[in-house]
């Protein structure tokens, strides 16, 4: 999706929003306070705070389709893309916290069915390219065999996830790029035969 100057300034001032003042405090009056603009002029270039939220969640997509893409072409060994999607989720959060309260919003978004939406098919994106890279590793003999490559796939995500929101939950102490590396390295020992 092709934004606006505008569109892009307040997709990023709603980022700088939910980062500090949690998803909640993203309005559009606040929003038009950041930018110094009327709230008429914000809705001039998105409809709702949802359009916004959904602009989010399109972009973080679109990043997601590219790495399962570029996942998809590589010829590498699995661990190693798996390693690769790992560093760069883990460094895209890392350099923007405030998208882990967009992404891991599945609660807040539960009666919002456009945005619940938006999230499963994020991660069902995720999931499919995890399990893809798995089950391709299987065959190749690089991977165990005696869990399918679906169960896998749940745990390599699921740990993934518990890592990330564990490190928002404690206001982002800790260096999130050596843990994931940490973690990486022991999802090794585990997945590998």
């Amino acid at each position: 999706m092709v934004l606006t100057d505008r569109q892009s300034e307040i997709i990023e001032k709603s980022i700088e929003i939910i980062g500090t003042k949690g998803i909640q405090g993203l309005t559009i009056k606040n929003l038009s306070k950041e930018i110094g603009i009327s709230e008429p002029a914000i809705y001039r270039h998105f409809e709702s705070k949802t359009h916004i939220l959904i602009t989010i969640l399109d972009n973080f997509k679109e990043m997601a389709s590219f790495m399962g893409a570029t996942m998809k072409d590589n010829d590498s060994p699995a661990m190693d893309k798996v390693e690769f999607m790992f560093s760069q989720i883990i460094g895209i959060f890392s350099q923007t916290p405030s998208f882990i309260s967009v992404i891991f919003s599945e609660e807040i978004f539960r009666n919002e069915l456009v945005l619940k939406e938006k999230i499963i098919e994020i991660m069902d994106q995720n999931e499919k390219t995890i399990e893809q890279i798995i089950s391709t590793g299987q065959a190749k003999g690089e991977l165990r065999t005696d869990i399918d490559a679906k169960t896998l796939a749940l745990i390599i995500m699921g740990t993934l996830r518990f890592r990330i929101k564990q490190w928002d939950l404690k206001d982002y102490k800790g260096n999130m790029t050596s843990e994931g590396a940490d973690l990486i390295n022991n999802l090794k020992k585990i997945l590998s035969k």
